[in-house]
């Protein structure tokens, strides 16, 4: 258990807690996990689903409409994707505590805040797998171990997405909002990283990207049929995006001015509101 102590110690007992290690391991609770804090929030960017203060400056997920908004209940899945996509690139590229922090911060931050959400619609907890990712990357298992839990994860979110609430709104129009909100929140960490060198705010703005960048690949054509302007913004804005996260490792000096992003999200949501 002493590398769940030390993730309590670096992460902060939050973390742990929502992620279902304590009870297994109270009888250690005296250890060097003892008076720690939990994960505090920083500053909130604008979100689709207008949200409350989330992790790092990141943003929140308005989860009381999580439960019957599809967009809403998309971004927390997808927040939660951009972190451990963000986690599993970078221990590749031999950032292991980032990684661990990465792998740990949506349970925290996100998942339970939503657990009364996915009990009413059927969805298994799976925190504990965020843990056990964080924990593998901590103890600097082998890549393909780590990417074990990345996968086991990316299988849950799967399938808490087909579980997600119907409004009416057409498939694509809900990618969209969710593609939408991942480019804001891109844009708004690389703001961050703009006056702030720790490797945390890029990290998480990688993943944000590389999410927008996945659904677009997979719904693209639906979305441009159901809106041929906003598919055409979603292009520009994830060309942009490419070039100011080009890897998971933050370069010596960033590539755009980050108006740059901030311009191409705006177009972003401007067609996504036409």
């Amino acid at each position: 258990m002493k590398s769940t102590l030390k993730i309590w110690t670096q992460l902060g007992l939050g973390t742990a807690l929502a992620g279902g290690v304590l009870s297994a391991c109270s009888d250690e609770a005296g250890g060097e996990g003892a008076g720690t804090q939990a994960v505090a929030p920083g500053d909130s960017a604008a979100t689709i689903g207008g949200g409350t203060a989330g992790g790092e400056g990141e943003g929140g997920v308005a989860v009381a409409d999580a439960g019957h908004d599809p967009i809403t209940y998309g971004i927390a899945l997808a927040i939660t994707e951009a972190h451990v996509v963000a986690a599993r690139d970078a221990y590749a590229a031999g950032e292991k505590q980032a990684a661990a922090e990465m792998f740990a911060h949506p349970a925290a931050e996100v998942l339970v805040e939503m657990d009364p959400v996915f009990a009413q619609l059927g969805v298994a907890d799976f925190k504990p797998l965020l843990t056990d990712a964080s924990i593998a990357a901590y103890d600097g298992k082998s890549t393909a171990e780590v990417n074990k839990r990345y996968d086991a994860i990316i299988a849950a979110l799967r399938g808490a997405a087909t579980k997600a609430p119907d409004n009416g709104a057409s498939e694509a129009a809900v990618t969209a909002g969710v593609i939408a909100d991942q480019i804001e929140r891109a844009s708004a960490m690389y703001r961050i990283s703009a006056s702030d060198d720790r490797f945390e705010a890029y990290l998480d703005g990688y993943g944000f990207a590389k999410v927008a960048e996945t659904a677009f690949a997979a719904s693209g054509a639906a979305i441009k049929a159901d809106n041929p302007a906003l598919h055409a913004r979603i292009t520009e804005a994830l060309a942009v995006l490419t070039q100011a996260y080009p890897t998971a490792t933050r370069p010596d000096a960033l590539a755009l001015n980050p108006g740059a992003l901030s311009a191409a999200s705006s177009k972003v949501l401007l067609a996504l509101g036409s």
